[in-house]
């Protein structure tokens, strides 16, 4: 595993990590005991899942990866993490792949992983467990260069037996794998959109966008899942609700099947470690048509989300 590029290595790592932390986020749920601290208020909170998960997560990367820096949504206390929490093992599909040239020579210290343990937290807790995510996103020199998306319940509608939870990955240069690529048919504007971040903004953008249809859903990382698989064809979020781990890893995955990621002024958002959090002038997704959702993008918007 050594001989391979160190991002090739990380990655490798990160989509077992990931794995690793989709189940701890159904264990946490089938124990019945989910641990709800409220951050800021009943719109933000947080569960054992999500400490339990990102523990798991930040660990196993450090221990393989010690230069590389890692942040993590949750600020947790500074503590041993039990080794049943480390995950150890790696994608040999992974290891096998061709790293972009341009990706080959990057060191370790270079690397930032951005580190979503459970994206959608708030419908975790009301059981809407479809929109949830595990989200580990790699950049480099600002750019969003891998990302790692799993799904703990994936095909829990399917009821008991069902083989639960999938998990996604991508690079740019490479591709991006574990799911089929589908657009929206007929050039038809879907527009998905926050099911609980909502305020006049928000909702004056997306009616900007004259869509056929809105769909309302949680989780940055589930939202862009729905542009690839053809459920929509633009995230619009004129908002400063979203932060870099919920981004980082969605717009990796996105870049590589040709999509792209802005902000509501068409600038995109760097990763670098000493960056502010929130993306703070929104977020827009799209698969395709990326210039004609910005063009529709009204003044009181820009005007509202005004650029550093």
């Amino acid at each position: 595993m050594s001989a391979r590029p160190v991002v090739v290595r990380l990655l490798a790592s990160a989509y077992n990590v990931a794995e690793k932390a989709g189940a701890i986020v159904r264990k946490v749920l089938h124990s019945g005991e989910l641990g709800i601290i409220e951050k800021t208020g009943a719109n933000d909170l947080q569960t054992l899942a999500d400490r339990l998960a990102q523990q798991s997560i930040c660990a196993s990367l450090s221990r393989h990866f010690p230069k590389v820096t890692i942040i993590g949504e949750e600020e947790l206390p500074s503590e041993e993490t039990s080794e049943d929490l480390i995950e150890d093992g790696h994608s040999e599909e992974i290891l096998q792949k061709t790293c972009p040239a341009e990706y080959r020579g990057i060191k370790e210290e270079e690397l930032v992983v951005w580190v979503d343990p459970l994206d959608g937290t708030k419908e975790y807790t009301e059981g809407l467990l479809d929109h949830v995510t595990v989200l580990i996103g790699i950049a480099y020199g600002g750019k969003a260069i891998a990302g790692v998306i799993n799904q703990p319940f994936y095909n829990y509608q399917l009821g008991a037996g069902a083989d639960l939870g999938r998990t996604i990955w991508g690079m740019p240069g490479l591709g991006a794998f574990g799911f089929h690529l589908k657009e929206v048919a007929d050039g038809r504007r879907i527009v998905t959109t926050t099911r609980s971040h909502s305020n006049k903004v928000v909702t004056d953008c997306v009616d900007a966008m004259e869509p056929h249809e809105v769909i309302r859903v949680g989780g940055a990382g589930n939202k862009i899942i729905q542009l690839v698989e053809g459920t929509a064809s633009a995230y619009v979020f004129a908002s400063l609700g979203c932060k870099k781990w919920d981004t980082c890893a969605p717009e990796a995955i996105l870049h590589a099947v040709g999509g792209k990621l802005t902000d509501m002024h068409g600038n995109g958002y760097c990763y670098d470690a000493n960056v502010t959090r929130m993306n703070a002038t929104g977020v827009l997704a799209t698969l395709r048509d990326h210039e004609s959702y910005l063009s529709r993008v009204p003044q009181s918007v820009l005007h509202a989300l005004q650029s550093d």
